[in-house]
């Protein structure tokens, strides 16, 4: 397969390229079809440019544009050139994809409470495919990377937390409708749900560590009659100073409660804690 930059091919190009107008395409659909209709700002630029819509004749998609561009023109130093392409390409077809949405897709105005929903995950399932592969549609991010550079102490999250917040606090003023705040609010939560959904996987797993004076047991018990095997740490009570065994699992959350009992029953007087786990990667869960 023919490299273009170092280890990048052609092969990846394509990928990229479909996954960047399949999520375009479903950011800009969620929004002719379920937000804009409903006066519904789910944050970021797009929704600042539905804000924007409502008090000027501009339309939507072309608010977006106009504010992508400086955007991506300012942040293009801390993009890449892969980065940088399809970024711009995504930015370019959401305002084409908002545009035909408005124009060919039905609005949905029967529920704004289902409307925020259906907009939250559809426009979460396009935005985590375009973020998996390591592009976005320009809008906040960017933003955050600027403002990173003049804030480097406050985290992206939080940055784009205030600049969400904001939009919607601007998008309230607008519409004179408190309503918006709430709906708006569902839309970016769900939203994010669906993206860390798509980007760490749904399927979480639980690592559940047990300290004992028993851990050959436990481990053999793991063994016999769980799915999973499980890992010995050598371990010392930090009270007592005496010699005590770690047993480390990793098992799915439907187990979780079939787990726990037969650690008790190997050793009644374990002390058990679990923990969440997003990426599990090896036999069983994930394959790399």
């Amino acid at each position: 397969m023919k490299k273009i930059f170092g280890s990048y091919t052609i092969r990846d190009v394509l990928v990229d390229l479909l996954f960047t107008i399949a999520g375009s395409a479903l950011v800009g659909f969620a929004l002719s079809m379920f937000t804009v209709p409903n006066d519904i700002a789910p944050g970021g630029v797009s929704g600042l440019a539905t804000a924007l819509a409502f008090i000027t004749p501009i339309r939507v998609s072309v608010w977006t544009l106009m504010m992508n561009i400086p955007l991506m023109i300012a942040a293009w130093r801390r993009l890449g050139p892969r980065a940088l392409f399809f970024t711009l390409i995504a930015t370019l077809l959401l305002s084409v994809f908002i545009e035909v949405g408005d124009r060919f897709l039905p609005r949905y105005t029967s529920d704004t409470l289902v409307a925020s929903l259906m907009g939250g995950v559809v426009s979460g399932l396009g935005m985590g495919m375009l973020f998996i592969r390591g592009v976005s549609t320009g809008g906040t991010d960017l933003l955050a990377l600027i403002l990173k550079k003049l804030l480097p102490n406050l985290p992206a999250g939080t940055l784009l937390m205030f600049v969400d917040a904001a939009v919607v606090a601007i998008a309230t003023v607008i519409f004179r409708d408190f309503d918006v705040a709430i709906y708006s609010a569902i839309t970016i939560y769900v939203c994010s749900k669906v993206i860390d959904a798509l980007t760490q996987g749904v399927d979480y797993a639980k690592v559940i560590y047990t300290v004992t004076n028993r851990g050959e047991e436990v481990a053999r018990a793991l063994n016999e009659h769980t799915d999973r095997g499980s890992t010995l740490i050598p371990a010392v009570g930090g009270y007592t100073g005496e010699g005590k065994q770690l047993v480390m699992t990793v098992t799915r959350r439907s187990v979780v409660a079939q787990t726990l009992r037969v650690i008790r029953q190997a050793d009644p007087k374990s002390f058990t804690f679990v923990m969440d786990s997003t990426e599990v990667h090896g036999e069983g869960f994930k394959a790399d």
